[in-house]
């Protein structure tokens, strides 16, 4: 029952073998480069290469040491499950607003992800990666249905009216909040040629997150389901994640309905 478990125990108490098994991982080698690329001694080497060639994970060709058939599906099972473990530790305090509504999201698409979370004493990080995201960028799409801190909100509208192409889908209730951060505001932004504003009922996720995308990422923007404060920003610049935002984003979009700017009072609720 525990040989498994010995196995990943052996591996995982010493960073001298996972390094000798990851670069291994990507192709046969010698004694000195492996000393060389983990910094240990050649006696420590020399140990790990007899460990892993008792367990039939290695083969020596000369001075070259090379994974066996064997060693290469543990080395890819192995390392598959440290990267993994990345990233749960990287998300584990913003798993509970991660979706679960949206069609096909993966935690995997946000590995590589900043997570800006609020840290002991300073709970601005969040609300300083959303403006940094939105003053870099020249086009922004997504969809929330909470409003945001009105320095972002600010930033929004700014970048707008000089000439960001800005594409988002609230509820109703989100477009009644902005209207009452500042009325002319958001009328004159609006009514902007490169602005498109647009309503949905029942947002995927509506009470947990939101999702943005900017010119090179993908950002989720967590917020407190009973206060709807933004508490955390996740984002990222890999290709497969805003692939995946961008689908979803479609969707979204072909079930809201457009606001005509001419009439976003009449549409806003009151």
């Amino acid at each position: 029952m525990t040989v498994g478990i010995d196995n990943i125990q052996f591996l995982a108490t010493s960073v001298h073998r996972v390094g000798v098994l990851e670069m291994l991982h990507d192709g046969p080698t010698d004694r000195q480069d492996l000393c060389e690329a983990t910094g240990a001694s050649s006696p420590t080497i020399g140990r790990v290469l007899t460990d892993f060639q008792e367990r039939r994970w290695l083969v020596r060709d000369g001075p070259r040491y090379g994974l066996t058939p064997l060693g290469e599906y543990v080395a890819d099972q192995f390392l598959t499950l440290r990267d993994a473990m990345k990233i749960e530790e990287k998300l584990r305090d913003v798993w509970q607003w991660l979706p679960v509504e949206m069609p096909g999201f993966s935690v995997d698409l946000f590995a590589d992800a900043v997570v800006s979370y609020p840290g002991p004493g300073y709970p601005y990080e969040p609300v300083e990666r959303l403006g940094q995201l939105i003053a870099s960028t020249s086009s922004l799409r997504g969809f929330d249905n909470i409003v945001y801190k009105s320095s972002n909100l600010e930033t929004a509208c700014g970048a707008v009216l000089e000439g960001m192409t800005f594409e988002y889908v609230f509820t109703p209730e989100a477009l009644e909040g902005m209207v009452a951060w500042n009325p002319d505001r958001i009328m004159e932004v609006t009514a902007c040629e490169n602005a498109t504003v647009l309503v949905h009922d029942h947002l995927p996720d509506g009470d947990r997150c939101g999702l943005g995308i900017v010119d090179d990422r993908v950002g989720i923007c967590c917020h407190d389901v009973e206060t709807g404060a933004l508490v955390a920003v996740i984002d990222t610049n890999a290709p497969e994640a805003r692939d995946w935002a961008i689908s979803v984003f479609e969707q979204v979009r072909v079930e809201a309905t457009p606001v005509d700017p001419d009439t976003f009072e009449s549409r806003v609720p009151s």
